[in-house]
């Protein structure tokens, strides 16, 4: 029993150290950038406001990455991850045609 409890001390002080390393390295990811590929294909704006309503037709007031389901952040970060743009950060202000409110 004592190896499998020392095991287990050892295995979670690792999963630990593991997930404080990756949010500080997310940290310090790149954001998206309105001219980067990915966000033109996707009408990214990272101001919401400045969206283009008449190419964008979908685009309602009130909708922003921070209320969108694929916005990873928590409530109150300036910017997290998307699934839409695999290793950058978005703006919690920011919209894109992806958009699909948080239920």
């Amino acid at each position: 029993m004592r190896s499998s409890r020392r095991t287990f001390l050892i295995t979670s002080i690792g999963v630990a150290s593991t997930l404080a390393l990756s949010r500080q390295a997310f940290a310090d990811a790149p954001k998206v950038t309105e001219a980067d590929p990915t966000a033109q294909a996707l009408g990214y704006k990272e101001d919401a406001s400045k969206v283009d309503k008449a190419k964008f037709a979908k685009y309602a007031a009130g909708q922003d990455c921070g209320n969108c389901s694929f916005f990873q952040g928590k409530a109150g970060d300036a910017y997290g991850a998307c699934p839409m743009f695999a290793g950058k950060q978005v703006s919690a202000k920011g919209w894109c045609s992806a958009y699909n409110k948080k239920a």
